[in-house]
């Protein structure tokens, strides 16, 4: 019973599907307002993203300020809590230098060493892939 609801529900979306599709290549052909609705979702999309990332410093801002008149520290609240540019970039190099020489720096010290006794099943000949019958 589930198994027939289940595939009526189907064909019921594939047959939308297919008219809607069918009305959508009749209204744009080539394609060509298929294309523009892509190009402007995802410009919306970048002018979203863009004002979200420069906002984010201003709502920290002011979660702090917050924080900070609940513990009554009024006086240490200041105005601009950002770190220069240059600053960042710094950082970001002394974080990149140091995980970029972290490899670079190996011992070249050889821990091999021949070992008192010659026996081992890597090297026995009894042990091969092929026998042969004698």
């Amino acid at each position: 019973m589930i198994l027939a609801q289940v595939q009526q529900t189907v064909a019921t979306v594939d047959s939308t599907v297919i008219k809607n599709s069918g009305l959508f290549k009749q209204i744009d052909p080539v394609g060509i307002g298929m294309a523009l609705i892509g190009i402007l979702v995802v410009f919306v999309a970048l002018i979203l993203l863009y004002f979200i990332f420069m906002n984010v410093s201003k709502v920290l801002n002011i979660s702090i300020k917050r924080t900070l008149r609940k513990e009554g520290k009024e006086d240490e609240i200041k105005e601009d809590n950002s770190i220069p540019a240059e600053v960042n970039a710094a950082i970001a190099m002394a974080i990149h230098l140091l995980y970029s020489e972290a490899h670079d720096k190996e011992s070249a010290v050889l821990t091999i060493n021949k070992i008192s006794r010659t026996y081992s099943p890597w090297s026995s000949k009894i042990y091969g892939l092929r026998q042969y019958p004698r």
